[in-house]
């Protein structure tokens, strides 16, 4: 080769480095902006960056950072064999995707669990280490026909949630003997100075006991009898009841099937616990979201008030929804309240108030005296709609629309006193025989009005009524957003409202 050639190739290489360095921040910014806008994908709810996604879990607040680890497999958009993914956010709005946090090991899957932080360093792997408790499931074991497959594992991090260690003398509670032992909720019980776990087996919920997250004891169960349904990623806290200084205790249970519009659904019963056992008001089963696409609800841990978020799909066909490099979202954050009415107490269901940051123009929704109202509105938007209840008993309607004749139908029915949500027509539904339909929503109070704010991203409809009293929760996947807004009512449409939400990656 000849000294110019050798120089002009020099320079060549130097100048395609430096062009291919300056570019790279341009290129990254722009895949980022590709992922992110792809057809379906949610732009105000949290998602994976890709690959499949479903039960959030070890959700804790700390040093201002609200982590949220989920169910994750990074090697396919459908199940598999499961790791921690891991995100954290300062308002539970902005989300940063940070590396996965815990892997399989020769104990198992890393399924299903929890996280605290040790303030009193009662484990003793430090002052306030985040320790994470969650469920080992060993495939091997399970194929070869063994029921004893799931044990109960911790693991530690000293900085933060960025890293964890793996507690050498795993697994903490061995399986004695049923199939079904899994989703570790961990919770410090003031009163008895000690740590309670209460985890799903089957049909049931078992609470264990411990002073140091390392050694457990059996205190109690709880069930329904009669019950064949899987119970999953169950749930416990306290909660004063608004108004007053009366305090309950809360057991949240996801069921995988027969849940109130079909396949799964997140549940709560409400009552008192001693430290050991829960002892229910009544055996009443409540619905914390009568919609089909709310499973797995768990709460964050070491917050003042209760704050919580679900999975947002449902097992019936969570992995054949038409997504391409990714697979499912999370609810929004909710803030939960408990109220009491008439004689039953309530838990109520609100979108968080930091969602007020990704609020833009709200504008007010024509002439509320018509009877059909019409209006265009952004792909993503709150609507805020009261009415009052007509003599006639009517529907009160709410349609959502596109150019591809595709829609989305909710609202009131007067005369089975039921909110509704139909996804019928709202865009691609034969990928799954259980995926479109009609839903409902039971009302089990009384209301002299109507009122609804409908939270709507590109594939999601999330509808809190009567101040979080009924919660739907849907997903749907149009052709292209629905933009047009359209109001049958009989002439008692009270106020209306839709606000523009900004994206959020």
């Amino acid at each position: 080769m000849g000294y110019h050639n050798l120089i002009i190739k020099t320079y060549g290489i130097i100048f395609l480095f430096l062009f291919m360095a300056g570019c790279k921040p341009q290129t990254e910014m722009n895949e980022k902006i590709v992922k992110y806008t792809e057809k379906h994908r949610p732009q105000y709810h949290f998602t994976p960056d890709s690959m499949w996604m479903n039960d959030p879990n070890g959700m804790v607040f700390f040093d201002g950072e609200y982590h949220l680890f989920y169910q994750y497999f990074p090697d396919s958009t459908v199940w598999g064999p499961m790791h921690w993914g891991h995100a954290v956010s300062k308002d539970l709005v902005h989300w940063e995707h940070l590396p996965i946090a815990l892997y399989p090991d020769s104990l198992g899957y890393i399924f299903s669990g929890s996280a605290v932080i040790d303030h009193e360093n009662t484990a003793g792997f430090g002052k306030d280490a985040m320790v994470a408790i969650y469920t080992y499931h060993d495939i091997q074991g399970e194929k070869s026909g063994r029921i004893d497959f799931q044990t109960q594992g911790i693991a530690y991090s000293l900085d933060k949630g960025r890293t964890f260690k793996k507690y050498d003398a795993n697994p903490v509670i061995k399986n004695p003997g049923i199939k079904d032992f899994r989703d570790p909720k961990v919770i410090w019980h003031a009163d008895t100075k000690s740590w309670v776990m209460v985890f799903a087996a089957y049909d049931k919920v078992l609470f264990y006991t411990s002073p140091d997250l390392k050694t457990w004891m059996p205190t109690g169960e709880f069930g329904i009898k009669g019950d064949d349904r899987l119970w999953e990623c169950p749930d416990l806290f306290p909660i004063n009841v608004e108004g007053t200084g009366e305090q309950k205790w809360i057991l949240i249970t996801s069921i995988q099937k027969k849940g109130p519009n079909g396949g799964t659904a997140t549940s709560y019963f409400v009552g008192a616990f001693d430290g050991k056992k829960f002892i229910p008001d009544n055996d009443e089963q409540y619905w914390l979201d009568y919609g089909k696409d709310n499973y797995a609800f768990v709460t964050w841990s070491n917050t003042a008030e209760i704050l919580g978020i679900g999975w947002m799909s449902n097992w019936q066909y969570a992995q054949v929804v038409p997504t391409q490099r990714w697979r499912s979202a999370m609810t929004l954050p909710r803030s939960l309240k408990l109220i009491q009415n008439e004689k039953k107490y309530l838990l109520t269901s609100h979108p968080i108030k930091s969602l007020n940051t990704i609020h833009a123009k709200s504008t007010a929704i024509g002439n509320i005296k018509d009877t059909i109202i019409q209006t265009s509105i952004p792909e993503l938007c709150k609507i805020d709609l009261e009415f009052n209840k007509s003599a006639q008993g009517d529907k009160s309607i709410v349609r959502l629309s596109n150019s591809k004749n595709e829609y989305l139908d909710l609202g009131f029915d007067q005369k089975t006193n039921k909110y509704f949500i139909d996804r019928t027509n709202a865009g691609e539904t034969d990928f799954n025989i259980d995926f479109p339909g009609l839903h409902f929503g039971d009302i089990s109070y009384k209301s002299n009005k109507i009122q609804m704010s409908v939270y709507i991203d590109h594939a999601s409809v999330e509808l809190f009524a009567d101040e979080g009293k009924c919660v739907m929760t849907d997903i749907f996947f149009p052709s292209e957003p629905f933009t047009k807004l359209t109001i049958y009512h009989s002439g008692n449409l009270l106020s209306g409202s839709f606000t523009e939400l900004k994206r959020i990656w």
